[in-house]
């Protein structure tokens, strides 16, 4: 494992390990700590009360952020009919049926999501399950990526809504917006997702839920974040 540089170790030290941060003290933190040259992506982390090799433990949702997450997403649209031009209205960078599903097959991954029509799913399966499956990109209902609206769930990702899931170790990775953010952006971004989050508990998960939470930038060390109720103010 390669040895963090001077930087990262001088960041590091500037959080206290031994303290569980409120949110607006760790937003405002990461934001001191993200000095990189670039405008960083912030993200937190939450580890789950769950068993995530139980199937009906798994943890998926979606969230409008608030404030968006800062980033320029290039949505794919698989649809056909009256649908291509209401997709192309609601802002897809690229929209189309047999012959789109053909063109990613062949190689072309230049969008971030893609959304898709009910009827074009069998075509979608067959053809691209296994290519976008592994990349997390493959259309789900229940990520908000399949349905006949396709106008609302084009401007749904072009503003702001992500999708979690957990993953093998029963942890939530999420971006909540960028450094530049304004703290209370962070903040509002933030609860909005432990709202989402604790919406989507399973039934069957039992204990304390939200085990822990951490907030870091793209080259910043993680923060710790108290999940009491207490310390969210």
């Amino acid at each position: 494992m390669p040895k963090h540089g001077k930087r990262y170790r001088a960041l590091k030290d500037k959080v206290d390990r031994n303290k569980q941060y409120s949110i607006t003290e760790a937003t405002d933190l990461v934001k001191e700590l993200a000095n990189a040259k670039f405008d960083e992506t912030v993200e937190v982390h939450f580890r789950l009360g769950i068993d995530p090799r139980k199937s009906d433990q798994s943890v998926r949702g979606t969230v409008a952020l608030p404030h968006g997450t800062g980033r320029e997403v290039r949505v794919a649209v698989i649809t056909k009919g009256e649908n291509v031009a209401a997709a192309e209205a609601a802002g897809a960078d690229v929209v189309g049926s047999e012959e789109l599903i053909d063109r990613i097959a062949g190689g072309f991954m230049d969008f971030d999501a893609v959304v898709a029509t009910p009827d074009m799913m069998a075509q979608i399966g067959q053809k691209l399950a296994r290519l976008l499956g592994p990349r997390g990109l493959l259309p789900n209902p229940k990520s908000g990526t399949v349905g006949p609206n396709v106008d609302e769930m084009v401007r749904g990702l072009k503003t702001g809504r992500i999708e979690f899931r957990n993953d093998k170790t029963g942890v939530v990775h999420a971006p909540i917006g960028k450094a530049s953010f304004g703290a209370d952006a962070l903040t509002e971004n933030y609860r909005a997702l432990v709202q989402a989050l604790e919406a989507a508990k399973p039934g069957s998960a039992k204990g304390v839920f939200l085990r822990s939470a951490y907030l870091a930038s793209t080259m910043g060390p993680s923060v710790p974040v108290s999940l009491s109720a207490q310390t969210q103010a």
